[in-house]
């Protein structure tokens, strides 16, 4: 028996759920977590105790790794050849484009990393600023600061299927923000946008665009919100979108018919996360936007020997070695034939639940199979679904193989008959949240 059974394995401490008749076994199992996990040695754990903690919560690990389907984490990468790294504090502190006084960085790698990107979002080398971030969070922070710095009164604009940071930030940053409707895909709905940009047409607008939204992975259309933003009457200088590529944003570059991401169109900033498609063992990410625009953001600071531009003051200098070894063992040619391969097996899925009778939408040039949640919490927990209201998605990343999707399917089915024969089975009806035509429940599955 593991130390962690049931239990999520991302949380060093997680909590069980105590539910019917397991409830006093479930809590004798929490206080025993609690109990082996507290720091309470004055003198310090032996080292043997220690290990056992650790090998323990390393085979809850691998068990979780097994069936984890419904978050954009990347779990096939292998990084043994850094392992000597890790007996080394490594901070990149201050403008990687400048290093610091702090001699023990990897703002070279940082560095040759975000050229690599500029060059993929058409910028010159000489034209753009970033740096490798914490996550997606810390680089839409950026990006929409930036923004907020060159149109102070400006109002933020953002899709109601856009990630909840976006809302954080704009309570953070006490800026007005327009919740734009979507439409069934999740990309933002224009027209709507169209409504709004007008009601306040006198406010600059900044615009935070998802190129693939959290739950659906719907693309909002770049050329339509700029032409929409023309047609309202909004000047390039009157308005600054930044892009939200979290996990597509990485894949998109790839997809030869997809519209670019292009810093040639009139953008001011991109960001995508490092831990997703690339699978980096660390939350990381990347944020470029354009070097003119930094210099009212920064601050020269002596005591590192360079200038503060981002928005944490210490930062990984790990993370940057991370995303190179990934960029670099893979190439243009290896990253392309891993976006076909998830894009392929998403398809396989889709057609798979659909000819099962469940429910299922998948986005053109999407890795993201969206379909009617499952009732049985159990089972949603034991393959790590995310489930928003009345549907449930899985991401699927490179780690996943086609037999774990056929194993997740059959499940799937085994837990419907068995509600079924139960009386309890019911298809939800998702027509509002993925379209009638994809719907499987009584009314539009006879319908289709």
């Amino acid at each position: 028996m593991t130390l962690i059974p049931e239990l999520q394995a991302t949380e060093l401490l997680p909590r069980v759920v105590s539910t019917g008749k397991s409830s006093a076994k479930r809590q004798k199992l929490q206080t025993d977590i609690e109990e082996k996990l507290a720091i309470t040695e004055c003198s310090g754990d032996s080292q043997p105790n220690l290990t056992s903690i650790i090998s323990h919560y390393l085979q809850s690990l691998k068990h979780y790794s097994l069936r984890n389907l419904g978050y954009p984490t990347n779990q096939d990468f292998n990084y043994d050849p850094l392992h000597p790294l890790l007996d080394f504090h490594l901070n990149n502190a201050g403008d990687p484009f400048l290093g610091s006084s702090f001699s023990l960085n990897s703002t070279s790698f940082e560095v040759s990393v975000l050229n690599w990107f500029a060059s993929i979002w058409e910028i010159e080398t000489s034209e753009y600023w970033g740096y490798v971030t914490s996550g997606g969070t810390e680089g839409n922070l950026h990006g929409i600061l930036v923004g907020r710095e060159q149109l102070p009164d400006g109002i933020l604009y953002t899709s109601e299927d856009s990630h909840y940071s976006i809302f954080k930030i704009a309570k953070m940053y006490r800026m007005k923000c327009v919740k734009v409707r979507t439409l069934i895909s999740g990309e933002i709905d224009c027209a709507d946008l169209k409504v709004q940009a007008l009601a306040h047409k006198d406010k600059p607008a900044i615009i935070n665009l998802n190129i693939g939204t959290t739950m659906k992975g719907g693309i909002d259309d770049l050329d339509l919100v700029i032409q929409t933003l023309e047609d309202c009457g909004f000047t390039p200088d009157r308005y600054y979108i930044h892009c939200d590529g979290a996990l597509f944003g990485m894949m998109f570059p790839f997809l030869k018919q997809a519209s670019r991401i292009s810093f040639k169109k009139p953008i001011g900033s991109v960001t995508i996360s490092g831990h997703k498609f690339l699978g980096c063992p660390i939350p990381c990410g990347i944020v470029l936007t354009r070097l003119e625009y930094i210099n009212g953001l920064s601050k020269d600071v002596e005591v590192i020997a360079s200038r503060d531009a981002t928005i944490t003051g210490s930062r990984s200098g790990h993370a940057p070695i991370f995303l190179w070894y990934a960029l670099k063992t893979r190439g243009l040619v290896g990253l392309q034939n891993e976006v076909q391969k998830c894009i392929m097996n998403a398809q396989y899925l889709k057609n798979r639940l659909l000819d099962a009778g469940i429910g299922a939408m998948l986005n053109k040039f999407s890795n993201i199979v969206v379909f009617e949640r499952p009732l049985d919490y159990k089972f949603s927990r034991r393959w790590n679904l995310a489930c928003n209201g009345n549907i449930a998605h899985v991401v699927v990343m490179q780690h996943i193989t086609v037999q774990m999707l056929d194993s997740f399917v059959d499940e799937f089915l085994q837990q419907r008959s068995i509600s079924f024969e139960e009386g309890r089975f019911q298809p939800i009806c998702v027509a509002n949240d993925i379209g009638a035509a994809n719907c499987a429940c009584t009314l539009h599955h006879s319908i289709s």
